[in-house]
């Protein structure tokens, strides 16, 4: 116990909020990259990729310390997660490569048709990794099926169900509006125009998605809503999410992109938060068979190496916020290109 708070709730704690983390920063990643073939000039493309040149990178590194955290703190959950999502993990990963391919091979030619290639692979390669993300996250929420040792029972294809299919598309369309905003921030001008506009457009792709995916879960997975109904005070993360991603277009229609950022990037939070408080203290749970599910509990480490990890996360995690931070504060400003840039 730390602060009257067992060692196995603070590692979901801070694997929590390294995945948050993820989200938030790769997130605009992904939506300026699944925008990227609405930019149609080659300079307004060049400037795209050049708002998130500088720290694309850095903010994948979020997703290593997301996976070393789980497979550090809850390795039977590491063991299970992975095996169970290795086909969707693995169209991921060739996402990730194909993407970090097109950003850093689109400039080395001059020819057109080599730079719409490249351009095309980093479209669909945010699209694709957008996609497998919200896909897994929806099927983890709504439980897999385990047996006894707690192994993936199922069929892969059963991963294409409608809740997770919603979440997926929900994902997408919250990465792309994330994205918008954040390019709004580094461009001016004519693209600038362009992108309030497609801010706006993928502001109301993600408030569709999102309603729909609400009113499913609510109707057909109504056990996802368990925890705020016996925990009413609660009510107000929800609340808070609401009046966040109402804040989103209110602050554009105002000019002031920076707070709609942060508006956003606050919605991306409490979504997570909200995801985990409805699992907790699940991280993998099994509907047919509930005593087969996944939790903090049964699939923790050892008491000893939880204490040596949260010293090492209280040492590490805030150095590489202190990292990103100023990676941020450096690149600062709107994208000016010169012969250095993509």
């Amino acid at each position: 116990m730390f602060l009257g708070v067992s060692y196995n709730v603070w590692w979901f704690l801070v694997f929590g909020a390294v995945i948050s983390g993820y989200a938030i920063l790769d997130g605009f990643d992904l939506g300026a990259g699944s925008l990227h073939l609405f930019l149609k000039k080659e300079q307004s493309r060049r400037i795209a990729l050049n708002a998130i040149g500088p720290v694309w990178d850095g903010n994948e590194v979020w997703l290593v310390i997301g996976g070393g955290a789980l497979f550090a703190g809850f390795p039977i959950a590491y063991a299970a997660i992975f095996s169970a999502f290795y086909i969707p993990f693995m169209v991921f990963l060739v996402g990730l490569i194909f993407r970090a391919t097109a950003i850093e091979f689109r400039s080395k030619e001059p020819m057109l048709w080599w730079r719409k290639m490249w351009d095309i692979f980093y479209s669909i390669s945010s699209i694709i990794i957008a996609l497998c993300l919200g896909l897994m996250l929806g099927n983890v929420v709504n439980g897999l099926p385990l047996n006894a040792q707690r192994e993936f029972s199922g069929n892969w294809l059963s991963f294409f169900n409608p809740f997770a299919i919603l979440v997926a598309i929900t994902t997408l369309a919250l990465f792309m509006m994330h994205g918008a905003i954040f390019l709004t921030m580094k461009t001016e001008n004519r693209l600038y125009a362009k992108l309030h506009i497609l801010a706006n457009n993928f502001i109301i792709f993600f408030v569709i998605s999102f309603v729909i995916t609400t009113l499913y879960t609510l109707l057909y997975i109504s056990h996802l809503s368990d925890f705020f109904k016996s925990n009413p005070h609660y009510f107000i993360i929800p609340l808070l999410m609401t009046l966040a991603i109402a804040n989103i277009p209110r602050q554009i229609k105002k000019g002031k992109y920076r707070y709609a950022f942060i508006s956003s990037s606050v919605t991306i939070a409490l979504l997570l938060i909200m995801v985990a408080l409805e699992v907790f203290p699940y991280l993998l749970y099994s509907p047919q068979t509930p005593a087969n599910s996944i939790t903090i509990d049964n699939a923790a480490s050892s008491i000893k190496t939880m204490k040596i990890l949260l010293i090492i996360a209280a040492v590490g995690t805030p150095l590489v916020a202190t990292y990103t931070s100023f990676v941020f504060w450096t690149f600062k400003g709107k994208v000016v290109l010169d012969e250095t840039s993509y």
